[in-house]
């Protein structure tokens, strides 16, 4: 089972790392990486016999950055009228 879950978290880092000029699929590859990380550590608690109270915690902190991200998705939107890359030059001095 875990090496599904190691397939899950690699085809979520392969597509972050690769050259995409949406933000939604950056963030949505990013969850995608949470929901692998997530399960990588609820069968590891759940094999160790621990309690499960750590990966509630785990969820609402994945949670909390899912609302800042589609935050940012929303700020940019209304500033530049897309979510391309290109058009995001706040990294340009």
């Amino acid at each position: 089972m875990m090496m599904y879950v190691s397939v899950v978290f690699m085809c979520g880092v392969w597509v972050f790392c690769s050259n995409r000029k949406h933000l939604l699929i950056t963030l949505l590859s990013l969850e995608f990486i949470v929901l692998g990380l997530y399960m990588m550590l609820y069968y590891y608690l759940l094999g160790m016999d621990y309690e499960l109270f750590f990966s509630m915690v785990f969820l609402t902190f994945s949670v909390c950055e899912g609302a800042l991200g589609l935050s940012i998705l929303v700020s940019m939107i209304r500033s530049y009228g897309n979510d391309y890359f290109n058009t995001f030059n706040i990294l340009q001095c």
